[in-house]
């Protein structure tokens, strides 16, 4: 899983080396407007598991650092920044990119902000889970996070400590990639994974029951995150439903999993192509879609599909904000049928509005 994602990277990174002067400061980039009717307030959370050894640093217990994305009454507050200046240096140097100053990150700016009055409702507002690919922090799922609480929903984001590029604790420690090393399972990452988000909606749930409504809970995740919302539903019945966003499971399923899944692959990643997707389907008994987008990139199911045109990168075959559109549409049509039970025809069929979307059924 690493190596793949890995080599895809890397071949962006050699394109950049070519097109962006070294040294070249960026204008700033603005991400893609939220598509809800609500402002976005934010905070973060340092929580820690005394109960639990970190897996990959065993020196003590587990700690993450956590997002959460709301509804707000109104847009006041500064805006959240985006990453700091070591946060956009250690992803960078990850990838290899020396082309563009090493804060260049720090150079995206977002729609939500901090201490934002959370908005009144009558009823308690669902809440979705985000986990982001391998070496990718939280924050690089901020264009789909925005949106979805700019629709209403609570929105959590989680950093799994020593899985992404750079986590930074509030007492200023960051804690960098250790299996980006490699030598680490995939299946290993995953059950962490697991662990971290049934730990995370523990605390959550708890801090935030007035907000949060407990029965409407689904997890998403990009590239491992994908992998691991599966691996989340096995463990912990609260997860009503969950997305992969192409990633890899490891291994394939094999046991049923009887609530709402969906699934969406790119580029060559087709059915036949995917043995573990191939084989993880017959497994999804409960409500389930296969969606393939193959002008889309693997990377780009993060905000990477508007970064890296921004960093100077050549396009893509899909524009960066169409990739944007096609992602917040369909899991906010999932979230919108799943926890708030409202019907989404575009979960049916392909439709005009979509026709980079292609519906795929392996069992036919």
């Amino acid at each position: 899983m690493l190596r793949r994602f890995m080599a895809v990277i890397a071949a962006l990174v050699a394109v950049t080396a070519l097109v962006t002067p070294a040294g070249a400061a960026p204008h700033e980039l603005v991400l893609p407007a939220p598509t809800g009717r609500h402002p976005i307030g934010w905070t973060r959370l340092h929580l820690v598991d005394e109960d639990r050894t970190d897996p990959w640093v065993p020196t003590g217990p587990r700690e993450l650092m956590v997002s959460v994305w709301y509804p707000a009454v109104a847009a006041h507050g500064d805006r959240v920044p985006y990453a700091t200046a070591e946060e956009s240096r250690l992803l960078l140097d990850l990838y290899g990119v020396t082309g563009v100053p090493s804060d260049a990150l720090t150079r995206v700016r977002t729609h939500a902000r901090t201490r934002a009055t959370p908005l009144r409702t009558p009823h308690r507002l669902p809440l979705v889970v985000l986990s982001p690919g391998l070496a990718f922090p939280r924050w690089t799922l901020t264009t789909l996070a925005e949106d979805l609480a700019s629709r209403g929903y609570v929105v959590v984001g989680i950093d799994h400590t020593y899985e992404a590029a750079a986590v930074t604790f509030p007492d200023g420690r960051v804690a960098k990639c250790v299996v980006c090393a490699g030598g680490t399972s995939g299946a290993a990452i995953i059950a962490s994974r697991a662990l971290d988000t049934s730990f995370v909606l523990d605390r959550v749930l708890a801090r935030y029951r007035h907000l949060i409504d407990p029965r409407r809970i689904a997890a998403v995740g990009h590239s491992t995150g994908g992998a691991a919302a599966a691996a989340t539903m096995f463990g912990d019945a609260r997860v009503d439903a969950g997305i992969n966003l192409d990633g890899s499971f490891q291994p394939a399923l094999t046991r049923d999993l009887s609530r709402p899944f969906l699934m969406v692959s790119a580029e060559d990643r087709s059915p036949g192509r995917r043995p573990d997707w191939d084989q993880t389907w017959p497994h999804l008994t409960g409500w389930r879609r296969w969606l393939y987008v193959p002008d889309m990139q693997h990377a780009s199911f993060s905000d990477a599909a508007v970064v890296v045109e921004w960093l100077g990168l050549p396009p893509q075959s899909l524009p960066g904000t169409r990739v944007v559109d096609i992602i917040r549409a369909y899991v906010a049509a999932f979230a919108d049928l799943h926890l708030r039970h409202r019907p989404q025809p575009l979960l049916n069929a392909p439709t005009p509005q979509f026709p980079e979307v292609h519906f795929v059924d392996p069992s036919r």
